[in-house]
């Protein structure tokens, strides 16, 4: 099975690249978005999800761990293959994890090929299985200190027994003059 590439980019095709390495030209399936940014003659590195059917072998390409990581977490999901996961990571990641963790079925559903079953499994399944993403997830302050607050309002709100994807939906509207943990968990448990 081939985990990872490191290539030059040969040539770009509609939803693939052929990646050359060592004068192999490997088929490679890539998210759309990171087609656009690539130049054929570029050095690449990919990582590698290697499909084995009874009549098809093939290489699905991301740039890094995370996102083969992410990949795997989609494909998991029952009713997700390799090319709808490819399709979904089109779209910025941290905007699918948000949407998952926070129950944002809509979002999901924008997603072509994606239907509210598959939406709905995609939440059950992997809400409590992906992390947060900082970036979006609350207003940003401008001294960018809240983070730490915002785990520590968490942590304790999950000990009272709520659960992650429904304490961050909550906190989304949060205003910013509110900062201190105890002041996050007051203003959920009142807007509870």
């Amino acid at each position: 099975m081939i985990a990872y590439l490191n290539g030059t980019l040969q040539k770009k095709l509609e939803k693939k690249i052929i990646l050359n390495v060592n004068n192999v030209g490997y088929l490679v399936t890539v998210p759309s978005t990171m087609l656009f940014t690539l130049e054929e003659g570029q050095s690449l590195e990919l990582y590698i999800h290697t499909s084995v059917r009874e009549d098809d072998i093939s290489l699905y390409g991301l740039p890094s761990a995370d996102s083969i990581k992410f990949f795997y977490q989609l494909i998991s999901v029952q009713g997700i293959g390799p090319k709808m996961a490819t399709d979904m990571m089109s779209l910025p990641s941290d905007n699918i994890k948000n949407a998952i963790i926070t129950g944002d079925t809509g979002t999901l559903t924008s997603i072509p090929g994606v239907g509210k079953k598959i939406a709905e499994r995609l939440v059950t399944e992997l809400k409590d299985k992906i992390e947060m993403i900082s970036t979006g997830s609350f207003p940003q302050h401008a001294k960018g200190s809240l983070k730490r607050e915002n785990e520590e309002a968490i942590d304790a709100l999950i000990s009272l027994g709520y659960q992650r994807h429904e304490i961050v939906r909550r906190l989304k509207e949060m205003p910013e003059k509110i900062q201190k943990p105890e002041d996050i968990v007051r203003y959920f448990l009142q807007s509870a």
